[in-house]
């Protein structure tokens, strides 16, 4: 069966889409060149295929990028006053992070990694001191295919 784009099953997105994914959501994608090297992460939005943010590159962990989109998604949902959309990641380190409310990456601090620990640190604030109003969701790689907000960059 060939996937058709949108496919007939679904009104509710542009892109090929299981049915056991919602199409009123984010996928955030982290993608990094060496590790840690230049890393940067994206969120698409799942009904439209359109990017809704980009970050990057700036030099850091794959991890990190995943936990930074996530959270970047959910504090850009709560300043927008949206409720209960899905943000998927394929990144099971970062959804415990976030659920944790604390980036536990060993990255060593330097100044080239400063600024990031930076953002890191605004991270983990947002995450302490705002309620998390949209469900993180585990993206499922192996039964669903790439993440939509993947970087296509595995060899």
């Amino acid at each position: 069966m060939t996937m058709q784009n949108p496919p007939d099953y679904r009104h509710d997105t542009v892109l090929p889409l299981p049915m056991e994914v919602t199409a009123n959501a984010w996928a955030v994608d982290a993608a990094c060149s060496g590790n840690p090297g230049p890393m940067e992460y994206q969120a698409i939005d799942l009904a439209t295929g359109a990017q809704v943010f980009h970050f990057g590159p700036m030099h850091g962990t794959n991890n990190i990028g995943e936990f930074l989109a996530i959270v970047h998604a959910l504090a850009l949902l709560d300043k927008q006053g949206i409720e209960g959309k899905t943000i998927y990641s394929d990144s099971h380190n970062a959804i415990l992070w976030v659920q944790k409310r604390q980036c536990k990456t060993k990255l060593e601090r330097t100044p080239q990694t400063e600024q990031l620990y930076q953002i890191i640190a605004r991270a983990e604030t947002w995450l302490r001191t705002h309620q998390i109003k949209n469900p993180v969701v585990k993206w499922e790689t192996k039964k669903w295919g790439e993440v939509p907000a993947d970087f296509g960059r595995k060899g």
